[in-house]
């Protein structure tokens, strides 16, 4: 257990890659002052990292840098070992990575299968479309067994499932999640966690900001606290949520006993 919260390093001990890497990372927006001030994180291959901290702290901005929808700068974004500093989302969702937005991004109008089509449109081998909807509908059932409803008739639970088959359909290395709970009840959320474990068991790595951080570190194999927009600690997600310092300064509370 970790005897305070001061910024420590930690090394995965699991001999999976590193797929995604933010290295000394400075970036704000417009000529406002910095949100990023030097912030390096690495995310590996079916591994789950949980981004926790208070408002302001810079998460969703880790997320957006991370994405391309945000130009850092200073600092490098590496894809897969490859700088891919300064290029756009389109170009970084045919290189294997996918950004889940916070809030709700289907279109209400089309149905469930228009939607996930849509999510294929960056792959370069269109004739692959077939057999990636057959891996999504594998993958998430409810998205199958609701593949013809019109997508503005399903719960926002459900919804949230369409997105992440969307993401998956062209087969990501890395998966960008940005409070994909927020606005669910307890049962919906509980459903969108063991999504997330899914994506994980399939290999993907995964990146997520998550409004109910305690639960989200459950889940998740590593733990990394922001506070003004550096890095105050990371580690084994259990042992973040031991820490009873760091609970209660950034989980809102102790940890069980």
């Amino acid at each position: 257990m970790w005897s305070s919260p001061i910024r420590r390093s930690w090394r995965h001990t699991l001999a999976s890659d590193v797929v995604l890497e933010l290295s000394d990372i400075e970036a704000g927006y417009g000529k406002a002052a910095l949100v990023l001030r030097g912030l390096s994180v690495k995310v590996r291959r079916k591994e789950v990292v949980c981004l926790v901290g208070p408002n302001g702290a810079g998460k969703s901005t880790v997320l957006k840098v991370a994405s391309g929808m945000l130009k850092p700068r200073s600092g490098k974004v590496l894809l897969g070992g490859e700088d891919v500093t300064g290029r756009g989302p389109q170009k970084l969702l045919r290189g294997g990575l996918s950004h889940v937005l916070q809030g709700h991004s289907v279109f209400k109008e089309m149905t469930v299968e228009e939607n996930i089509r849509l999510g294929g449109y960056a792959l370069s081998d269109q004739s692959a479309i077939a057999e990636r909807i057959d891996f999504v509908r594998t993958v998430f059932p409810v998205v199958a067994e609701q593949w013809k409803q019109s997508a503005g008739a399903l719960s926002g639970g459900q919804q949230k499932q369409v997105e992440f088959a969307r993401a998956m359909i062209v087969q990501p290395d890395v998966v960008l999640l940005d409070e994909p709970s927020m606005g669910l009840d307890p049962k919906r959320t509980a459903t969108i966690f063991e999504e997330v474990d899914r994506m994980r068991q399939n290999g993907v790595a995964v990146l997520i900001v998550e409004q109910n951080a305690r639960r989200a570190l459950q889940m998740a194999d590593v733990g990394c606290v922001l506070d003004l927009g550096r890095v105050f600690a990371t580690g084994p997600a259990s042992e973040l949520l031991a820490d009873p310092k760091l609970s209660e300064l950034y989980l809102g509370g102790r940890p069980a006993s």
